[in-house]
């Protein structure tokens, strides 16, 4: 249970993958912690072999280090984000978060070009129609070279189940990034968790 959302302790899509971290997404207004997600992310058990240099470091230190999650991130394994909506918002409004956070990346690294505008537009597009409600669930599933993702969107109850694909690779890249990207990832929870789960893998 993550805040009160359930989450499958693992995956199977080519093979099962392991809950190894999850958070939640939220902001402060006037002292009050307002909650929007809950994310899970599921990867691939291997991905402990590609963090090997970082054996015998605590859960904090591997948190406040970025190159540990820019290992995880370019390690060639698949990886699984599970979103649920705790608090509902339209959908252009996470898709216009997305697309700028996913924009300013690329142009921070001088990758934005027509190809990066178009499949973002069309990223910002399949959100725009949607209405999150309450337990309304969004998956991101990266291929293992990172060059496709398919986001699904499914509503309460299963229901407006709806997929897309992106497949340019530097946006591919940023939204993963966006998720697990260290000191700039989205939810510190998650990063911090997935710190705490994976450092304990790796005394093993």
């Amino acid at each position: 249970m993550v805040d009160e959302v359930p989450f499958p302790p693992q995956v199977s899509l080519t093979k099962p993958l392991p809950l190894l971290g999850y958070g939640i997404t939220d902001i402060e207004i006037h002292f009050l912690q307002i909650k929007f997600t809950a994310i899970g992310v599921y990867l691939d058990p291997q991905i402990v072999d590609s963090l090997r240099k970082w054996k015998g470091k605590s859960a904090d230190e591997v948190a406040k280090d970025d190159a540990f999650f820019e290992a995880i991130i370019s390690a060639q394994l698949e990886k699984f984000i599970r979103v649920v909506v705790i608090k509902e918002i339209k959908g252009s409004q996470y898709g216009v978060q997305l697309e700028t956070a996913v924009r300013d990346r690329l142009a921070a690294v001088d990758k934005y070009e027509e190809e990066e505008e178009e499949a973002l537009e069309e990223v910002a597009a399949f959100f725009q129609s949607k209405y999150f409600k309450k337990d309304s669930i969004l998956t991101f599933y990266f291929s293992p070279t990172h060059t496709t993702l398919e986001i699904g969107f499914s509503g309460p109850e299963g229901k407006e189940d709806s997929k897309l694909e992106v497949k340019n690779a530097n946006v591919v890249e940023m939204i993963l990034r966006w998720y697990l990207g260290g000191s700039r990832g989205l939810s510190p929870a998650t990063i911090s968790s997935l710190a705490t789960t994976l450092s304990k893998e790796l005394a093993k």
